[in-house]
């Protein structure tokens, strides 16, 4: 695994998810209010929805086009029967999101 710096969590409102491409692969990086950050495949795997256009409530999406829910943390689905996949993220020192690709 790589770490990569994405972008600073100030890029991301608190509540919602932004998509970025990331060495080639299309990536949705979510920011709770809670203040954690989830970094999940771009789309959702029943048809191709925005999964960073979705509702972020915890730790759950809601992907915006047929309500399918996933779990943030493990990529399970909550209401569907696909999973996501999911990448590990942490902030750094400098609150900056970092994500660990393969």
């Amino acid at each position: 695994m790589r770490e990569i710096t994405i972008a600073p969590l100030s890029a991301i409102p608190a509540g919602e998810g932004r998509n970025f491409e990331i060495a080639g692969r299309k990536l949705a990086i979510f920011h709770t209010r809670a203040g954690a950050v989830f970094a999940t495949g771009a789309e959702c795997p029943h048809r191709k929805g925005p999964l960073a256009d979705g509702l972020v409530g915890g730790s759950v999406v809601i992907c915006p086009l047929h309500n399918w829910k996933f779990d943030l943390a493990s990529g399970k689905p909550l209401l569907g029967d696909c999973p996501i996949e999911t990448y590990p993220a942490r902030l750094n020192e400098k609150q900056q999101i970092v994500v660990s690709l393969p």
